[in-house]
């Protein structure tokens, strides 16, 4: 079947969201995310082989927030599209990651998913949806809390702390004030933005923690680096513990079915 063509936005702002290939984790620790943050902070600039900056502007950055095996961003197409902005940060992660945990192949879902945004309610109220993903995920209790996101890294800094802020603060603070924008981000949202499973059960922190007592693997590169025999003990223990089949794909880079049917008689025949 062929795929949907993406829904153009007429003033070319989207929300983009993009997951883990199988859904399995994309940033195993603080260096993962320090690094798409540098990765992030350079996009919307290109430079010549000498390092001098061209006149070219391929986006602008106004939220994000990195999850576990996930990722958003509320960007503007400027100079590019929005699918070669995201190929180009895709790109430059997994290279990075896969030099970092000696592995090959697909770290991302082959196609990332977007919507349009095309008036200022459904800006504000994506602002909002984006910083509260933590919340609703049960990591933290308050957005300003969670280290991995605009919330807490642009719109909350100090105007004096060194370096600039990854998203374009100023253009949001034109339009609603910083006092308005944190009661906004304060309240629940339930909006129906782009699809992503949040149901959980143990906290992902929790789940990383026991497969990394029970095998010191502390990515997925080096849990798949185990015997089979040993990947699928660490998977029934580690449901058996009470992880949810979404993040057990996570933390092991396993699909669906094989982590549904492990302990089966079908185990490892997927």
């Amino acid at each position: 079947m062929p795929r949907s063509a993406r829904k153009e936005s007429g003033c070319g702002i989207y929300h983009v969201m993009m997951r883990g290939i199988n859904r399995q984790a994309i940033f195993d620790d603080d260096e993962d995310c320090r690094r798409f943050m540098d990765i992030l902070a350079d996009l919307p600039f290109q430079h010549d082989d000498d390092g001098r900056l061209l006149p070219i502007r391929t986006c602008v950055i106004y939220a994000w927030c990195l999850m576990m095996n996930h990722f958003h961003l509320l960007v503007m197409e400027k100079d590019w599209k929005i699918a070669e902005v995201i190929k180009s940060l895709a790109s430059s992660y997994v290279y990075y990651y896969n030099k970092k945990n000696e592995r090959i192949g697909h770290l991302f879902q082959e196609r990332f998913k977007s919507e349009p945004c095309n008036d200022m309610d459904y800006f504000t109220t994506l602002l909002r949806y984006i910083h509260q993903n933590p919340v609703k995920a049960g990591i933290v209790e308050d957005a300003a809390d969670y280290e991995w996101s605009s919330w807490n890294q642009d719109y909350l800094r100090e105007p004096d702390e060194l370096g600039w802020p990854i998203s374009h603060v100023r253009a949001v603070l034109k339009r609603i004030s910083l006092e308005d924008l944190r009661a906004l981000v304060n309240e629940p949202c339930d909006a129906n933005c782009v699809d992503v499973d949040n149901t959980r059960r143990l906290q992902d922190s929790e789940v990383r923690d026991f497969i990394i007592e029970q095998c010191g693997a502390k990515s997925v590169a080096e849990f798949q680096r185990l015997t089979m025999e040993e990947q699928t003990r660490i998977v029934l223990d580690t449901k058996a513990e009470g992880a949810s089949i979404r993040q057990v794909m996570s933390h092991t880079g396993w699909s669906y079915r094989r982590v549904r049917e492990a302990g089966d008689n079908t185990v490892n025949k997927s």
